[in-house]
């Protein structure tokens, strides 16, 4: 029995996923109907909500986006879903903090590391992959906004978007975190890389501005791909175009890029830009029949492009919630996805 499994899993594709929020797990609720080989790389700049009380009080990694991840991979979805998003509405120092944050902190407290807690939780869970910080640094997302006529300076992740101001930069402190070995090992070994869906600046980039991590995925022999939002988001990417999410990767992976080579003892030349984008492939939505409603006139649909890319190959595909139009479809996306990759791999 043990023999088949492995055969099976060695068979199935390694997938390794990265961001945070919301978007990370609707990815892999349908990834994993394809294959156990999933490895999750979750941000942990998180320092809103519950998340960020326990940080704050407990000095614990944020364990929100971790959570949504476990409850996406487990075997019985709906009801581990029901119990992980459980908040407390009232109890004193319980009010407002969810069931599956206060279990993850509890296993760090009984196991002694939160690496070891997220491995402890996904073995009793018998989820369907493995979950991994991008790093264990206790680490600050911070951001650069253009207020017209100056720049103004925003500290915490929970922050940036509340400005809804355009964003320039976002970076890291401290600005130079080791990455967790085992997320650098998934990411060299994978078959498929994909970054999103998710919140740009507050979750993608995060992982990508953790410089080990950026080269690893740009060393690794894997297909890449950027799963773009179907809609935009406020306060993040307000008005952007698929090229403009593309473009803010860019960017801000090629000055990580220098600072591992600096780190490597490379020497930098002129502005050289790296070779290729980091993503070879970009997965975007081209189903516009269902209009974002009026209520939701904050949130702008994110078009496909008018003409062919320079330099990443654009895969349009119908992955939109038909409900739900800002969002994607967990099961259109899963299905896609594979299939686009099946394809390649022939």
């Amino acid at each position: 029995m043990n023999t088949a499994l492995n055969k099976q899993d060695h068979s199935e594709p390694k997938i390794v996923v990265i961001g945070g929020g919301t978007g990370l797990s609707v990815l892999l609720r349908g990834l994993k109907h394809y294959t156990k080989n999933i490895t999750a790389i979750v941000t942990v700049a998180d320092d809103g909500g519950s998340s960020g009380k326990l940080r704050r009080e407990l000095g614990i990694l944020p364990p929100g986006d971790f959570r949504n991840c476990i409850a996406a991979l487990a075997n019985d979805e709906d009801l581990m879903t029901q119990l992980f998003q459980y908040r407390f509405r009232d109890g004193s120092g319980l009010e407002g903090h969810s069931f599956g944050n206060l279990f993850i902190t509890a296993m760090a407290e009984v196991t002694g590391s939160f690496e070891e807690a997220l491995y402890e939780s996904g073995r009793i869970l018998q989820i369907q992959g493995a979950i991994l910080p991008s790093t264990l640094e206790d680490i600050k997302l911070c951001a650069e906004l253009d207020e017209g006529s100056q720049t103004r300076k925003v500290q915490g992740e929970s922050a940036i978007p509340e400005a809804m101001l355009p964003i320039e930069r976002v970076y890291l402190q401290p600005d130079e975190p080791q990455a967790f070995p085992p997320a650098l090992q998934a990411l060299l070994n994978a078959d498929l890389i994909v970054a999103g869906p998710g919140s740009l600046y507050t979750s993608i980039l995060p992982n990508l501005l953790v410089s080990e991590i950026a080269h690893a995925i740009r060393t690794s022999q894997a297909k890449k791909v950027y799963i773009c939002n179907v809609a935009t988001q406020p306060g993040e990417t307000d008005n952007y175009t698929l090229e403009d999410h593309v473009q803010a990767i860019e960017a801000h992976t090629h000055f990580v890029d220098d600072i591992y080579k600096l780190n490597e003892g490379e020497s930098l030349t002129g502005n050289q830009l790296p070779k290729g984008y980091l993503f070879d492939f970009v997965l975007a939505n081209n189903n516009l029949d269902f209009p974002i409603p009026d209520s939701m006139s904050h949130l702008q649909a994110v078009l496909p492009p008018h003409a062919n890319s320079q330099g990443y190959t654009v895969i349009l595909a119908d992955v939109v919630d038909n409900m739900y139009p800002w969002r994607h479809d967990f099961v259109k996306l899963a299905n896609q996805l594979m299939g686009w990759y099946k394809t390649i791999r022939q």
